[in-house]
């Protein structure tokens, strides 16, 4: 395991560094986000040794599991999944980013619930980009009043947005919506005085390369690093 891990996270890695030459970015403008949902703290401890410290998971019972057995003060936690309400304090205490938000009522809670002791809480909010009615996230015409609202929250601090395309492997297809998650990433900049507002989470193991080429600033890979996702239960 440790060599496989080991080789994974330099083959991704060499992938990222190629996509951000092919397209004039410095590669240390694209942090990797290993995605460790599901997997066991071994793994992480692995990754950890070959110089990879944030973390994603979705699945929250799980998370709070692995948190505490990481010991390493460097790790940075991201919450990746879908946030029920009773579930928010746990988030909140927890982790360092929040890539899911998608309503005033749970950035009031992560707001309201985050520790006096830490730093404001980095929050994503993610969009529904294509309109899917099966996917969480808001839809573009709904950003603007909600970041308005968001402003008033001091304990949460919006860094930028985040988004799950429809699968596709047509890499012109991929880009469009990178595209225009981009779009309106600068589209918010140019209308709100935002200090830190600049970050794009998108793209996977499968369509990193055209993420970057859009201007993705995070990209969440779990298979390619990992290995295929254990067998859970809990909702995404």
């Amino acid at each position: 395991m440790p060599d496989s891990i080991k080789n994974s996270l330099f083959t991704v890695r060499t992938r990222i560094t190629q996509a951000c030459l092919q397209s004039e970015r410095n590669p240390d403008s694209v942090n990797l986000l290993a995605v460790s949902k599901t997997k066991p703290v071994e793994m992480i401890e692995v990754a950890l040794n070959n110089g990879q410290y944030h973390f994603g998971e979705n699945y929250l019972q799980d998370a709070m599991d692995k948190i505490p057995r990481v010991t390493n003060p460097d790790v940075i936690w991201h919450f990746i999944g879908r946030i029920q309400s009773n579930k928010t304090r746990q988030i909140a205490g927890s982790f360092d980013w929040v890539h899911t938000v998608s309503s005033m009522k749970i950035a009031r809670r992560l707001n309201n619930q985050r520790p006096t002791g830490l730093e404001p809480l980095n929050i994503l909010l993610q969009v529904n980009i294509d309109n899917e009615a099966s996917k969480g996230g808001l839809l573009t015409g709904e950003i603007h009043q909600m970041i308005e609202e968001l402003t008033s929250l001091d304990r949460i601090r919006l860094r930028g947005l985040m988004a799950i395309p429809s699968p596709s492997t047509d890499s012109n297809v991929q880009r469009s919506a990178f595209r225009r998650l981009r779009e309106l990433l600068v589209s918010i900049q140019s209308d709100f005085e935002l200090q830190h507002f600049d970050q794009l989470s998108m793209g996977m193991s499968s369509d990193l390369e055209s993420a970057i080429a859009e201007g993705a600033t995070i990209v969440r890979i779990g298979t390619a690093i990992f290995g295929s996702r254990n067998y859970s239960g809990a909702n995404p």
